[in-house]
């Protein structure tokens, strides 16, 4: 019986191992995917383009970098209390007017979960 046992926790422990290689993010991956943001986007510096920088996005309300003129719709969301996080981030990126109705931000959105993750991936190497 305690054979059994081990071997159960033991393949359980290979499925979890298995299941987290899977959905681990792969920054690299993200980096390219950004390309397509670059022209507006800074992940880096704190720089505005035609879009806000996004260094330090994370734990930052919408709407709310210094020196960019917002949508309306971002700056009404940032007051209502929406902040970025991983979930708020994928949420946008997979669609951005579906998240904030009205954003001016001129992209249809990421289809894929792996390259949403990894594009978050990346951006939070620049805290």
């Amino acid at each position: 019986m305690r054979t059994f046992r081990s071997g159960r926790l033991f393949l359980s422990a290979l499925c979890l191992i298995a299941a987290s290689a899977a959905h681990a993010e792969d920054i690299d991956h993200g980096r390219r995917i950004f390309q397509t943001c670059a022209s507006c986007h800074v992940p880096d510096a704190e720089t505005n383009k035609y879009g806000p920088y996004l260094k330090g996005v994370f734990g930052r309300k919408a709407g709310t970098v210094p020196e960019f003129r917002y949508s309306q719709a971002m700056t009404e969301a940032g007051g209502a209390g929406l902040v970025w996080d991983d979930e708020t981030l994928a949420a946008f990126l997979y669609s951005p007017k579906k998240k904030v109705p009205g954003t001016t931000m001129r992209f249809w959105g990421l289809w894929s979960e792996a390259e949403i993750r990894d594009v978050i991936a990346y951006l939070k190497t620049f805290p």
